[in-house]
């Protein structure tokens, strides 16, 4: 595995991984995540595909602030480093936030996509009253974030019911891994990206003419049904992965990228 560090000029940083003459692979985390995320993927990924890892705004290496609703920004702040690395054709993965983000790219800039995969991805909430209530509790959320420790808020956020399938120690674990993040660089990114502030994206699928994958755990009910709700009404390959919950590639990284490999080289 070959390993290219990029600190790119841009808002958002990345690092790459793999050969650069392979095809472009670019992957985007969720909230509280950094580049880092993908790392125990890149063994396998990196094989096949020059991949970019990237660090959103308010996490890992990204300090820079999002405007609100920043979810187009961030998308925008994610192509204009991405063409500064002569990077203007790629598929794309996104996890859970980046999956939203990814759907942003994907209606913004479909000319530059090979294939969209998303991970655990929330299409978008349907009306405004459900926006409304998600800016709520996303406030709600934002003073703990601002009030509490980092790790006391993760400790309360990782009690929420999309992880309901981890275990002490797996959450242990990621509460240790996520304590380095900075409670002021999280606040702007998590407030400009709430869901609230997305529109529904579901028909972005129905605009791609590239193949769009969703690839959720068998254990999270929440996105599952979310994600055979969608294939019903567009042209989604839904795939559920056993013995899953919500960040599979964190936690069963060698069957995510066995998976991801499956559906790229279709």
């Amino acid at each position: 595995m070959s390993i290219i560090d990029t600190a790119s000029s841009g808002m958002v940083r990345v690092s790459r991984f793999g050969e650069l003459h392979l095809p472009k692979l670019v992957l985007v985390h969720g909230f509280l995540g950094a580049k880092e995320d993908w790392l125990a993927c890149m063994p396998i990924l990196s094989q096949q595909f020059h991949c970019i890892c990237v660090d959103l705004p308010g996490h890992g290496q990204s300090r820079a602030q999002l405007p609100t609703p920043g979810l187009e920004a961030a998308a925008q702040a994610i192509i204009a480093t991405l063409s500064s690395l002569q990077c203007h054709q790629f598929h794309l993965v996104g996890y859970s936030l980046g999956g939203r983000i990814a759907l942003h790219i994907a209606k913004l800039f479909p000319h530059k996509l090979l294939s969209l995969t998303l991970e655990s991805a929330h299409p978008g909430l349907t009306d405004d009253k459900q926006r409304d209530e998600r800016l709520n509790a996303d406030k709600q959320w934002a003073e703990k974030l601002q009030r509490l420790p980092i790790v006391q808020f993760l400790q309360l956020w990782y009690q929420r019911g999309v992880f309901s399938d981890l275990t002490e120690d797996e959450v242990a674990k990621l509460i240790a891994k996520r304590s380095n993040n900075n409670n002021q660089a999280l606040l702007n990114c998590y407030l400009a990206t709430s869901l609230g502030h997305q529109q529904d994206c579901r028909n972005v699928i129905s605009q791609l003419k590239q193949p769009c994958h969703i690839i959720v755990g068998q254990h999270d009910q929440k996105f599952s049904k979310l994600a055979k709700q969608w294939q019903t009404e567009q042209p989604l390959n839904v795939i559920s992965v056993e013995h899953a919950g919500h960040n599979i590639h964190s936690l069963q990284p060698q069957l995510f990228s066995q998976q991801l490999l499956k559906l790229l080289n279709k």
